[in-house]
Parts: C-alpha cells; structure tokens; sequence
C-alpha cells in the first residue's frame, strides 16, 4: 500500500523515468556495440587477409619457386608459417592455370585445381566473402608477378569473421557493470529528490499552504499591471483584474480559449503558443499593449506560460519618432557607405540620387556646373540668369517615366526659382507646396505642369558645397501620398547630402589633377619619331584609364645611322610619376648624345634616379608654398624606374642592349621564330649597389625587335608567366610580312584590356642594313704620307656616290681627322664612310685619349684642325668603342652655298 503513493510522488516517478532511460540506453548500447564489433569484424578480416596476400605474392622466393620444377617443397613451409603466425584459416599458392602448389587447410589438395573462378585474380588483387561450415569468410587473392610484369601465379588468403568478433564478449561486463551504476545513481537521485521537496515546503500542512496560496491571490489581483495565465492547452487559468480591463475580457474567462475570447491575432497566438516574449507591443481594443510572456515549465510549474501587460499607449507618438529617427540615422550611415566609392564625378552623383529614393524621397535630381564636370572651379555666376549654366547629371526614382528634364539637360534658372535661390544664397530652400510657386513654374509651364499632373507635390533644393565652392544642386520631390517635406527635412537633407558633396569635390580635383597629368605626359612622350633609315618602327602608347603613370619610349637616332631603342617605366601614378618620366627621358636623351655603351648609359641613369630618391625623401624645408598637405607621400617619392635601353648598328646589324628589372624584349625571326632574349635583368633603377650587363645579338635584315611595358602583360587578372606566354602566342600568330604598324595593332587587339589599370607602350621595330656600295672602309697606316692617298680615295668613292660637290669639304675634314689619329692616336687606324640621308666620315684607332676644341691664338701654329672640322661638318663628336674610340663627322648630302665666305665672318 506504501508503495503507491511513493509511485505517485515526484521522487518516485523521477526514478522510474530514470529507470526506463538507463534500460533503454542499455539496451541501445548493447545492440550498437553488436553492430560495430560485427562491422569490425568483417573490415578487419578484409584488411588483413589482402594485406597478407598481396604482401605474399611480392616475396622473390614466391615468384622463384613458382618457375622452379618443385614448387610444393618451397611454398608449403612457407605458407604453413604464415598460415600459423598470421592466425589465417587457410593460405593457398597456386600457378597461373589454377594448380595448387601449397594448401595449409588440407594438404592433400595439394596438385588439385582451384575450385570457382579465379581468373580475376591474376589482373590485380580482389577481395570475397562466403558463407562457409565454419562461418563467414573473406578470402583475398593477389597475383605474383615477376619482374617483367608476367602472372607466375596466384596467392589466396582466407580469415573467418567470427575469430574478430570475441571483442564483443569482453565489454558485455563492462556495459552490465554500467547500467548498474546508472541504477544505483537513479535510486540515489530519486530519494534526495524526495528529501528536497520536503524541505522547500518547509514542512508546511494543508491549512498554511491554503492561507499562502489566499495571500498571493490578494497581491496578484492589486498590482496596477495584467497577469495571465495559460495553460499548457492553451487555456487561460487566471487572469487578474487589470488584464480583464486592458484586454476586456469577459468575466467567465478561466478555462476558455484564448483564441476565442477576441483578442488581435497576434497577441492571442503569442499566449496561446507559450513561446518566450519581452516587451512586444501589440494593439488591443485601441490600446498599445507591451506584453511579456514567459513559459511556466522551465521555473518548476506545469506546461504553460505567464503573461504580464501594461498600456503602453502614450508612448506610441514618442516610439514613431524614434522609429523616424533610426531610419534617418541607419539612411546616413548606409550613405556613407554607398556615396563616394569612386572618383568619378557623374557616377559619385548617381550614387547620392540612388541613396535617397525611397527613403528620404519619392525623386532625386543632382545638377552640377559644366566647370566642375571637367574639374574646374564653377565659374562666377554659375546657375544665375544669362550665366554659365548647370547641368543634369543624374536622376533616381521608382520609374523611369518621371516628368523632369532628363539627364544630360542643361539647365538655367530664373530668378526666384529654388535652384536660382539656392546657388545665389548656397542654403537650402524649402518649397512645401509646389503649386504655390509661381517663378518656379514661370520657367517652364508645361514641364511643371507635367510634373504636377504626376502627382510630385514638394521640392527641397539643395546646394552641394565644400570648401567654399557651390558646385551644384541636389533635388529632392516628394510625390503622391508621401508627407509634404517640413523644416525638420530641410537639416536631415544638408547632413545627408554634405560628405557626398567633399566627394564630388574630390572626384573634381582628381579630374583636374588627371587632366593635368595627362597634358604633362602628353607633351613629355614623343610627338612621332625621328626619320632614320635603320628601322622601320610603329609604336603604341595606352594611359591607365583613372590615373597616368610613368611609361615612356624613345627612338633616338645616333651617329653613324644607328638607332637606340629606349621603353621605361616609373613606379607610381599621377603628376609626379608623369614629371619624373619627363626628366628620365631628358636624362636618356642626354646620355645617349654622349654615345654611351647601355650598361653605363643605365648606370648613370640608376644613379640620378637615386639622388632623385633621396632628393625627394630629404628635410622638407625646401617645400614648395602652398603645396597639398594631404599629397600621398608615396606620389611624391620616385621610389625607382625599370628601363630598357638597346642600340642597333645598320652597317653591321649589330645590336647591344641592356635592362634594369625591365620586361625582357622578343625577337621575331625572318623566318616566323618569336623568342624572348635571354638578357640579364639587372636591378631596377634607383637600387643601386649591382652592375648591368650588355648582351649582344647579331640581327639579320627583317628581324623584328619588341619592346614593351609591364602594363601591357600583366593586369590584375593576368599574371606575368601568363602574359609573356599571350605575348609569345600573338606574335606568332601574326603575318611574317606585317609591318610594325600591323605588328603593333595586333598586339594591342589581343592583350591591351579595356579598362587598363596601367600605363602600356608598346615599341616595335624592324631592323635594316645599309647595302654595300653605301659604305667604304680603309685601313690606314702608321704614317703621314698615308693621308693623301686616304684623300684621293675619299674623292674616288664620292664621285661614285654622285656627290663630287662635298669633295672638298670632305678631304679638308679627313685630312684633319686622319692626321690626328696618326700624330696623337694608336694603331690599327681605319678610315669608314658611309653614304644615307647624310654622309657621315669616321676615323678610329685603339687610343682613349679624346681631342677637344678649341681656340688658337694668333701666333700658334696648331689648334685649328678640329675647329675647321666643326666649322665645315653640320655635327662631329668621338664615341668610345671598347678597342679604342671613333671620331665622326656628319655633314648634308648637298654643299651649303657660301659655305666658306661664312666662316670668314
């Protein structure tokens, strides 16, 4: 009879519970345990029987004894030893044609057949299972191969499942001893369960329980805010006076419903599905309900849940304008997000006119002054009548059918207009009711009554200033059944409007300063290029699309009808890369007036760049007035130049070149090859400390020589390795009779990318020689008697060449030239001429001592030989060879008229 009652106590049913879950997890823990040791079982008996087969079957002896003439006497041993020390059930070896030569299972098997097929076994290992006497069994099988890759024979291993599964066997106590311990757990639970209640009743009889439950009764239906309760069936138990009166409930509410009782859907199924609630507000007989809601359960009732409500009604206004408020402050920030990610004036406008509709506006209008969209300052009198007038650059709205002028229009406002207003005072102006206003709809009547008919009611104009200047305007219309802006807009629109106003000012002064950079690079690259003879060369050059680098090329033509090549390349962007390309050109440009070699021309070159480095990250003393303070230092530091510098001899088709960290060149063949020239890279310019090496190339006629930028190969979407490989691919794709100008488009129409995020050029050059009869070369000994027959040799081959008019000019400058480098010079001495668009006399010999002009005073007898040749050709100069040095001089295909009465003069 004792036990009943216990049964029906909450210790009691605590222990039952627990008594059902512990049996339950034991039983699942048993049947799993089965299931994974079965699972076991079988994988482990695969792994090891395939293992121990395909092991077996690599043995040497293995294969050996399968060729030997008693293969039985070898194998058996060896199978019954890994049979025993592998725990296997059987292992059996047996030739290609299924003969068995060793059995462990029963030997007298031995020199029998296998039985079922076995076949599939000599082209690789293999794996079965089969139910046998004995149980399940796995079986593998792997062929013995010998080293020439032929089958001498097969192995088979066999394992019975069952001998894995004694595992199971040897945790059945544990799991027993388990559940027991969880029985005793329970039990001891179950009476400390009982215990504790006891004591949180304090020991309390029906009569004090009764009076308690009297009290909390008094106190619930007192206090100023509505209580109900729910039961687990969605039931109302108890609800106090003040929840009868806020919700009105009826007066026979317990036990009715809450969905029948009339309540707004949202409130009756928030008490109806007991789910957790805090502060939701919801309507109620004309009321703002804040309800909290909470389950009973969890704090030890039964299922259900409490409410409690409270008339939050006088603070609906207050919540609407924090809701406004919010929504402007989340609109403010999500501007400053969305306005001003790029530095392109009419997109950074769009942004802004897309941000405001809907939020803020029904339509948004941005007009700004022609001078600001090419990056000027507006100009004075911007958007007044009879001045410069604004124009529309974007527009957002729901539709694209709005009634304004479209963008694109230019736009001039009378006086008395908002825009008017707003550009001559630069504050904001409010039109609450468009119909009223007369001036604005005296400029256009028709478009404002469109504007009208379609249902736009209110207009806030808006200036767009930053630092000082006006640039435009920013409208914002409200349409239909949106509120008619008031004063509060008129503060929200200029705060919303003020960091997209210094971008587009910015994006101004990038446009100006881009503009400006690309003027500077303009007249800083070469306009055409120079007439010569020894190439035939075409060129492209591409500017980044958002801001100019520093790329440059030059085709410089050189004494003796050579030609040097010159690509570059300054790290950075804007007008100081574009200023610092312009001095590096000029620097290339002088030294390669001095007939330097390419390594030191580029060794000079890196050691300007690097004072130019140091120049520029020096003490700012020496800062120019009124110079940005926010410049970009990295702008502002040169921070090194890559160049690529080449000569090309057309006499000899000879051509040295050198690089410093610049892209290699690609020759393309007479014959179709394109190759890239294995020339050292050197370290780029301003580096230092590493020396440049030239590299020398023999060029026959045809062969055409590229030279490019990095920007050309490499974007952001294409690496260098793939770019050169797009380089290579379209040359070779070209016509091998395209001339450069074919070459290069080609080129540009395969690799250069739309929008290029970098500067390209693009050189490409054909090489050429001089023809024979247009050069003639003496050898010229050691002595003064040699200059006259230089002379008379001289006048022979310009007879030949036609030009017996420069015969005097000529034996007078080689008569000088060839009797200093005998008198000053050293042997070997030669004499070369050479015949093109001028003709040009040289003289060299092993010395490095140079001559210089100058003038000789009255009494001296020598001195004037040089100055007679600089006075009779139209250039000389000495350029040093690495046998000695060459004097030059370059004089016109036809005499000068009173060439020699000037020089008296």
């Amino acid at each position: 009879m004792r036990s009943r009652p216990w049964a029906r106590s909450v210790a009691g049913q605590v222990f039952l519970w627990l008594l059902a879950v512990v049996v339950l997890l034991a039983g699942a823990g048993l049947a799993a345990l089965i299931l994974q040791a079965r699972g076991y079982a079988t994988h482990d008996a695969v792994h090891r029987t395939r293992a121990a087969a395909v092991t077996l079957a690599q043995v040497p002896t293995v294969v050996n004894a399968l060729d030997s003439a008693d293969p039985t006497a070898v194998l058996q041993p060896l199978a019954l030893d890994v049979g025993e020390k592998g725990g296997f059930d059987y292992v059996v070896i047996a030739g290609p044609d299924g003969t068995r030569y060793a059995q462990t299972a029963q030997p007298e098997l031995i020199g029998k057949h296998l039985i079922g097929p076995y076949q599939p076994a000599l082209k690789g290992p293999i794996t079965i299972s089969f139910t046998a006497p004995i149980g399940r069994v796995v079986e593998s099988s792997a062929p013995a191969t010998r080293p020439d890759g032929s089958v001498a024979g097969l192995v088979q291993v066999g394992y019975t499942v069952a001998h894995a599964g004694s595992a199971v066997g040897r945790q059945l106590p544990v799991l027993f001893l388990g559940t027991a311990a969880a029985l005793a757990v329970g039990t001891g639970g179950a009476v400390l369960v009982r215990r504790r209640l006891r004591r949180q009743t304090h020991g309390l009889g029906p009569a004090e329980m009764t009076r308690m439950y009297e009290h909390h009764d008094a106190v619930l239906h007192a206090v100023r805010e509505g209580v109900l309760i729910v039961g687990g069936e969605g039931r109302v138990l108890l609800a106090n006076d003040e929840a009868r009166r806020l919700l009105e409930l009826p007066p026979e509410v317990e036990g009715r419903p809450v969905t029948e009782l009339g309540l707004d859907p949202g409130l009756a199924e928030l008490l109806a599905s007991g789910r957790a609630a805090t502060d939701e507000v919801h309507p109620a007989e004309g009321r703002l309900l804040a309800v909290n809601n909470r389950p009973t359960a969890p704090f030890g009732g039964g299922p259900g849940s409490v409410a409690t409500i409270r008339d939050t009604t006088e603070l609906r206004a207050l919540a609407g304008q924090a809701e406004a408020a919010r929504a402007r402050l989340q609109l403010i920030y999500d501007a400053g997000l969305r306005v001003g990610t790029t530095l392109d004036i009419v997109r950074i406008a769009q942004e802004l006119a897309d941000v405001a509709v809907p939020r803020f506006a029904d339509f948004a209008t941005v007009e700004l002054a022609e001078a600001v969209l090419r990056g000027d300052e507006p100009l004075p009198g911007t958007g007044v009548a009879g001045g410069p007038r604004i124009r529309r650059v974007a527009a957002g709205g729901p539709r694209e059918d709005w009634p304004f002028y479209p963008v694109g229009s230019q736009i001039s406002p009378l006086p008395g207009t908002p825009e008017a207003t707003t550009l001559g005072s630069g504050r904001t102006t409010l039109v609450a009711d468009l119909r009223r206003a007369q001036a604005w709809r005296a400029r256009d009547p028709r478009t404002a009554d469109r504007i009208l008919a379609y249902g736009v009611h209110s207009l806030i104009s808006t200036p767009l200033n930053a630092r000082g200047l006006t640039l435009g305007t920013v409208s914002f219309w409200r349409a239909a059944q949106s509120e008619p802006f008031g004063k509060e807009d008129v503060t929200f629109a200029e705060e919303l409007i003020s960091r997209a106003a210094i971008s587009i000012d910015n994006a101004r002064r990038y446009t100006r300063d881009r503009r400006m950079a690309e003027a500077l690079q303009r007249s800083l690259l070469p306009r055409g290029l120079p007439e010569q003879s020894a190439l035939e060369a075409a060129y492209r050059y591409l500017p980044a699309l958002h801001r100019v680098g520093g790329d440059w090329f030059d085709v410089i033509p050189l004494p003796g009808f050579r030609v040097a090549l010159v690509v570059g390349d300054v790290v950075g962007h804007g007008l100081h890369a574009a200023a610092t390309m312009g001095r590096l050109r000029t620097a290339v440009l002088n030294f390669a007036a001095l007939d330097l070699p390419p390594d030191e021309l580029l060794a000079r070159l890196d050691e300007l760049v690097a004072r130019l480095d140091q120049g520029e990250a020096g003490p700012g003393e020496g800062d120019v007035e009124g110079q940005d303070e926010d410049e970009d230092e990295g702008e502002r530091a040169v921070t090194g130049a890559t160049c690529l510098y080449a000569i090309y001899d057309p006499v000899s088709g000879h051509c040295a070149m050198a690089r410093a960290g610049h892209p290699p060149p690609v020759l393309v063949r007479t014959d179709g090859g394109v190759e890239f020239v294995d020339l050292p890279a050197g370290p780029p310019l301003g580096v230092g400390g590493l020396p440049f090496e030239t590299t020398e190339l023999q060029l026959a006629p045809g062969t055409l020589l590229v030279l490019y930028t990095d920007g050309l190969v490499t974007n952001r979407e294409r690496d260098l390795e793939t770019g050169l490989a797009a380089l290579r691919r379209s040359l070779a794709q070209a016509r091998a009779d395209a001339s450069p100008e074919e070459t290069c488009r080609a080129v540009f129409d395969a690799l250069a990318p739309p929008r290029p995020s970098d500067d390209i050029a693009l050189l490409v050059a054909r090489t050429q020689l001089l023809a024979p009869d247009q050069v003639a070369t003496w050898d010229v000994p050691d002595d003064f008697a040699a200059v006259s027959r230089i002379r008379n040799a001289c006048d022979d081959q310009l007879i030949a060449w036609d030009l017996e008019e420069l015969t005097y000019t000529t034996e007078l400058i080689l008569s000088e030239l060839v009797t200093n480098a005998i008198r000053y010079g050293t042997a070997p001495i030669r004499v070369r001429m050479l015949r093109d668009t001028s003709l040009v006399c040289e003289v060299s010999d092993a010395s490095s001592t140079a001559p210089h002009l100058r003038y000789a005073d009255t009494a001296d007898e020598g001195g004037r030989g040089l100055f007679l040749v600089a006075q009779l050709a139209a250039r000389w100069g000495t350029r040093y060879t690495a046998r000695g040095k060459v004097i030059w001089s370059e004089q016109p295909l036809t005499a000068p008229e009173f060439q020699f009465e000037a020089m008296l003069l």
